[in-house]
């Protein structure tokens, strides 16, 4: 028989002006995998705060029953104490300490008044055995990858006695090879007794590892599917995800690619004095008009590096080769310089990099060419409001006003924003760095559809993803990056996932 290790009850709460959750109901059977799946805004996150106490008793309404008794957690603390472990997209670890350190951090191992650190470094490398990781206890957590990273937050959750483990987008960053290890950590656990609850835009990664799932729309469940009776399918959650049937995740668009090089670089070198190594080697890639390109490649490849490099290299890597835009050659030395050849940069962090998350869409949209909208050095804040609602409705961005503030916006609109902030530039060559990481299947479609749009109406783009269904399905051209240097070149017709992958280890 079945035993329920966790319902949550009617829960509902409210944000001014926006109800996050309505009545929604949730339960996980006890050793089971339970993925939480919906689009950015269905309130997945919001319940798992309210259930970790992020959200304390009384800021919600509804009730959360765990181990067959009623909780009202006031903190985080409580519901750590209780057997409840959250890992959350952005990593809690600190860098400058170590790995035993950081998994023992906030529940100390004491002898007397004083820590003991022998019995601690003994311990953390036990939890480290337990997540199958194979690092020396005292390095530091900022030497390590962020697969590594994440699989130290599972050991330090792990030392606290959990008995829930919820991950909140925990591949959404890694690469192929992290993932499956992630993945099969998860499965392992199972096995010894611990219950997990997996938020993932990985439709795939859902379907491979789930037990149950559970659908959030606009803060309602949608309904709950039973793996084991062969409900949980691609195009099932898609649909009660969305609303809507979704037939073909990546839309087709005509070919309008002509022989003409808008950008290309020749024996492009880039060596980083920060690190002390050569970290791209004799690059060599060109872009026609109206062409989406692909960068493939593991995490660590070089991909962003080299995007980074090319737009005015805002690293100050040390570079040497030949840049070509529109046939004229250029040397680019700072961003705004890129920006007036035509060139745009996406970057993979959004929320770090991309956007000041603290002022509203507007000003978000207009950052990058102010001079578009000012007159002798005074932004027009007429102009302001008219370009930033025609992105917002071309965009189809989703907000209560262009006055919202942009941390208040899901994930996919974020992204959103981010783009029209690059598209009011008006380059001829947009680079978009994993363009889709962390947004739902819905907010990855209107991305696609957006990025075809584009080069039908004349511009190129220069696409870095680690997913490789993006990679195969809206791709023109791929080249494949190792180790800083390009190891293939391949059309859309020709490339598969296995040769890819090929390339991407040689």
């Amino acid at each position: 028989m079945n035993n329920t290790i966790l319902e949550m009850q009617h829960i509902t709460k409210e944000f001014p002006g926006v109800r996050a959750l309505d009545d929604v109901c949730f339960s996980v059977i006890e050793k089971e995998i339970h993925c939480l799946v919906g689009e950015n805004g269905a309130g997945k996150s919001t319940l798992m705060k309210i259930l970790s106490g992020v959200y304390p008793y009384g800021d919600y309404e509804g009730e959360i029953i765990f181990n067959g008794l009623e909780q009202k957690y006031s903190t985080i603390s409580d519901s750590k104490k209780a057997g409840i472990a959250i890992i959350y997209q952005e990593l809690a670890l600190v860098p400058e300490l170590t790995v035993y350190e950081n998994i023992f951090l906030g529940h100390e191992i004491m002898n007397g008044l004083v820590i003991d650190w022998n019995e601690t470094i003994k311990k953390a490398t036990q939890m480290l055995k337990k997540v199958g990781l194979d690092v020396n206890p005292t390095v530091k957590v900022k030497e390590l990858g962020l697969g590594k990273q994440q699989l130290i937050e599972i050991a330090k959750a792990l030392s606290m006695d959990v008995r829930l483990l919820i991950l909140d987008e925990p591949t959404s960053a890694l690469n192929e090879s992290d993932s499956e290890n992630l993945m099969n950590l998860l499965r392992d656990l199972k096995k010894h007794g611990v219950t997990s609850v997996l938020i993932s835009h990985k439709l795939k990664e859902v379907i491979e590892i789930a037990d149950r799932v559970t659908v959030l729309r606009d803060g309602k469940t949608i309904c709950t599917l039973d793996a084991h009776k062969d409900e949980v399918k691609e195009n099932v959650l898609i649909k009660h995800m969305v609303g809507r049937e979704i037939n073909n995740v990546y839309p087709k668009r005509d070919a309008t690619v002509v022989d003409e090089k808008v950008f290309e670089v020749k024996h492009w070198n880039a060596y980083d004095p920060a690190i002390g190594r050569e970290i791209l080697k004799d690059i060599n890639l060109n872009v026609r008009k109206g062409e989406i390109v692909s960068l493939a490649g593991l995490m660590g490849s070089g991909r962003t590096e080299l995007a980074l490099s090319l737009f005015g290299n805002p690293r100050k890597y040390h570079v040497n080769g030949e840049m070509y835009v529109n046939g004229k050659h250029v040397h680019l030395k700072h961003p705004e310089q890129a920006i007036k050849s035509g060139l745009a940069y996406v970057t993979e962090d959004r929320k770090g990099n991309g956007l000041i998350l603290i002022q509203d869409v507007k000003q978000n949209i207009t950052l990058a060419n102010l001079r578009a909208i000012a007159e002798r050095g005074i932004v027009n804040r007429n102009e302001e409001v008219v370009a930033s609602n025609e992105y917002r409705n071309t965009l189809n961005i989703k907000t209560p006003s262009i006055e919202q503030k942009v941390l208040n916006l899901s994930g996919g609109n974020q992204q959103k924003v981010s783009v029209a902030k690059w598209l009011f530039v008006q380059p001829k060559v947009l680079i978009l760095d994993e363009p889709t990481r962390g947004i739902d299947v819905g907010a990855k479609y209107e991305i696609y559809t957006i990025m075809n749009r584009l080069v039908e109406q004349g511009m190129s783009i220069i696409m870095i993803s680690s997913e490789l269904p993006e990679i195969l399905g809206m791709s023109d051209r791929i080249y494949v990056v190792s180790f800083g240097r390009i190891t293939g070149e391949l059309s859309a017709k020709e490339a598969t996932q296995e040769k890819i992958m090929k390339l991407a280890t040689d």
